[in-house]
């Protein structure tokens, strides 16, 4: 990753507990970045879509999405952004505290870059979060934004 690029970085994730911890792991990166947190699924959609109060919103270089929240899907947000043609090179990290084998092969399927069952455990989530983003924004070339 080029030195001094901020990576924006959009979390989708309604529980305020992982919101907490994730944003402070991501606080002590070494890499730059600029994380935005969406609540719940309506609005992640109105997000990337650029729609609304986000008109002006920036387009992620990574997408952290957690398939339990309200009012849409993990999942049917996942498809909506692989089915779009201005958001389906964004990579998405599936990240949530299932490990049920239907909700792995359905999230593949529906095209996800990975797949990661969040922790219980404090620490081991936070080690999770700095795993994703040494892999990420470290190691992995990201697409351009305006990629289609």
């Amino acid at each position: 990753m080029e030195t001094g690029k901020q990576i924006d970085i959009l979390l989708i994730e309604d529980n305020i507990g992982d919101i907490t911890l994730t944003k402070k792991t991501l606080s002590k990166s070494k890499i730059m970045n600029n994380l935005t947190v969406i609540q719940d699924g309506d609005e992640a959609i109105e997000y990337l879509s650029k729609k609304g109060k986000y008109s002006e919103a920036t387009t992620p270089d990574v997408i952290l999405l957690d398939l339990n929240l309200p009012k849409k899907s993990g999942q049917e947000i996942l498809n909506e952004i692989k089915s779009n043609e201005l958001t389906r090179h964004i990579p998405v990290v599936v990240l949530t505290t299932s490990k049920k084998e239907e909700d792995i092969l359905r999230s593949y399927n529906l095209h996800a870059n990975c797949f990661v069952s969040k922790p219980i455990d404090l620490n081991q989530f936070q080690e999770v979060v700095s795993t994703i983003e040494d892999f990420w924004f470290t190691i992995v070339k990201l697409p351009p934004k305006n990629a289609q």
